[in-house]
């Protein structure tokens, strides 16, 4: 008969390590390395102690601020919807629309530019490896000829 054990309850009140930890983190990496500072200032064992800390939890070089700008991404990011809308003068409206179409056409030619551009490069590479073979299988030939003789 095999029992099941059950998981350790998390404490119902952190202790104030982990308040600790989540409110540097709340308030990113720049908290972290203030904190370090501040320890290696008032208490070089502390901040050693911190900067350990950090390298070891990968606080250090890890991206500590990306929950916070998920939730408020880049400037470019959070206009990027409101392009797209119409800015209430149809003159531009109607110039940014031709403006975008004309892009998205260029692109569309160029990518088949390019796509011609690797078939032709393919088929010289393919015509001059069958050449090269030709010539071999041709010498080849001619030695055995030559041997046979």
């Amino acid at each position: 008969m095999t029992t099941i054990t059950d998981p350790v309850p998390a404490p119902d009140h952190p202790g104030w390590f982990s308040r600790a930890e989540a409110w540097l983190d709340d308030k990113g990496k720049g908290a972290w390395i203030a904190a370090m500072v501040l320890g290696f200032v008032f208490f070089w064992p502390v901040g050693l102690a911190l900067l350990f800390y950090m390298i070891w939890s990968k606080r250090m070089f890890s991206k500590s601020c990306h929950h916070r700008s998920r939730r408020h991404g880049p400037p470019w990011a959070r206009h990027g919807m409101r392009a797209m809308s119409s800015t209430g003068n149809t003159a531009f409206d109607m110039y940014k629309e031709e403006t975008l179409r004309r892009l998205e056409r260029e692109q569309s030619d160029f990518e088949n530019f390019l796509e011609r551009l690797r078939e032709a490069k393919d088929k010289a590479e393919f015509d001059q490896f069958m050449e090269e073979r030709a010539r071999k299988a041709g010498e080849d030939d001619n030695k055995t000829d030559d041997d046979a003789a």
